[in-house]
């Protein structure tokens, strides 16, 4: 992977960067989805901060959930049937023992839903080998770049990430 990137010191700054960038998206060549942003902090009242807020994540514990449910409910019961007891005229397969089982998988369903995508939305482990980073994010700063940007752009994206007051301009992947 190959980025250019600035790196801004207050988050006006970057959102300037932001707004410059997505302005020029279709004119150099890159997509909106390109654009990097990366900070140590959530500046959720600046529009980079709201970048990448929509997620699938309730939906998808949701339905581990339901999955995780329905299979505990299901082996239970087929436990239960495959093995019968002599029960003295009551149910096999009783309702509130086995609802307390069917909860915890409910919950486990939905639990390692969640684990496993969080770990994917985040991309742990990075498995394209690359991630863009800089250390001084870690100190403050705020990263907004292009990654893969078009050779023949990357001289007007060092202006305009200049421009909007970037401290450093940096090149990734060279």
């Amino acid at each position: 992977m190959k980025a250019i990137y600035g790196l801004y010191p207050d988050p006006e700054s970057a959102q300037r960067a932001l707004n410059l960038l997505e302005r020029a998206g279709s004119d150099l060549g890159f997509k909106d989805r390109d654009i990097a942003v990366l900070s140590g902090e959530p500046y959720e009242e600046y529009g980079f901060g709201q970048r990448d807020h929509k997620t699938r994540m309730p939906w998808l514990a949701a339905l581990g959930g339901v999955v995780g449910g329905l299979s505990g409910w299901w082996f239970v019961s087929f436990a239960q049937k495959s093995y019968p007891m002599i029960s003295g005229g009551m149910q096999l397969v009783t309702k509130w023992p086995d609802g307390i089982i069917t909860y915890e998988l409910t919950m486990l369903g939905a639990i390692l839903t969640t684990l496993f995508t969080l770990l994917i939305t985040a991309r742990i482990p990075d498995w394209s080998g690359r991630k863009l980073y800089d250390p001084a994010i870690s100190n403050g700063k705020i990263l907004i770049g292009v990654t893969n940007p078009p050779e023949m752009a990357r001289e007007e994206l060092e202006k305009r990430l200049r421009a909007a007051g970037a401290e450093v301009v940096k090149n990734f992947g060279n």
